[in-house]
Order: structure tokens, then C-alpha cells, then sequence
């Protein structure tokens, strides 16, 4: 995939996922960034991975704002095109969501998609 094609691609982040990747991060030593990856598998057939990492990948593509930084490599990124990256603070308690358009089905757990 070139540069075009990845520039092409848009992934958004909240406010409220902003926040709370900034405050995670500052919080443990080393650590730079949230990296949002798909894989196969999970209960509808691909499944969103959050990890805390350190450093960039040649093939990531970063999103930046107000001091948070998601990392999204070239393969991830291809079945994430238009998502918006929240998280959640309700009475189900806290947690990371992706608002996928892609997604044709996905799980109760909002963790695994299918397109």
C-alpha cells in the first residue's frame, strides 16, 4: 500500500478517547502509545487487539490529538476506514469502542466484527 492509499484512509478519535489514552499512557513507564490492531478471529470472524507500546513501526499510521497517540499498522488499517475510536464510561463500565461502518455484524461484547 503506498502513501496515497494510506493517507486516503481516515480513522478518528474522540475526545473522550483522547483523554483517556493520554492519562493511560502517562501512567506507565515507557510506554508511548495505544496500538489498535485487527485480527482474525473472535466471535464474528475479526477481533479489535489494544495494546500499550513503545515505539512506531515503519508500516503505522499514527493519529494524533491532544496529546494521545493511537497507532494503526497498514493491514489494520484497510478493514478500519472511517471508524471513530471512543471509549466509554456508562454503567456497563469503561472501555474502548470502535464505531466501525465496515462492520456488517459484531458481537455483544464490541470487541469482534464481521464485514
Amino acid at each position: 500500500m503506498g502513501a496515497d492509499a494510506k493517507t486516503a484512509i481516515k480513522v478518528e478519535m474522540t475526545d473522550a478517547a483522547a483523554r483517556r489514552i493520554a492519562k493511560i499512557v502517562s501512567g506507565e513507564a515507557g510506554k508511548t502509545a495505544l496500538r489498535v490492531s485487527v485480527e482474525g478471529g473472535g466471535c464474528s470472524g475479526f477481533s479489535y487487539k489494544f495494546d500499550l507500546v513503545e515505539t512506531r513501526n515503519d508500516d503505522d499510521v499514527a493519529i494524533e490529538k491532544d496529546g494521545a497517540t493511537v497507532l494503526i499498522d497498514d493491514l489494520s488499517l484497510v478493514y478500519m476506514d472511517g471508524s471513530v475510536i471512543d471509549f466509554v464510561d456508562d454503567l456497563m463500565g469503561q472501555s474502548f469502542q470502535i464505531r466501525n461502518p465496515n462492520a456488517v455484524a459484531s458481537c455483544g461484547c464490541g470487541t469482534s466484527f464481521s464485514i
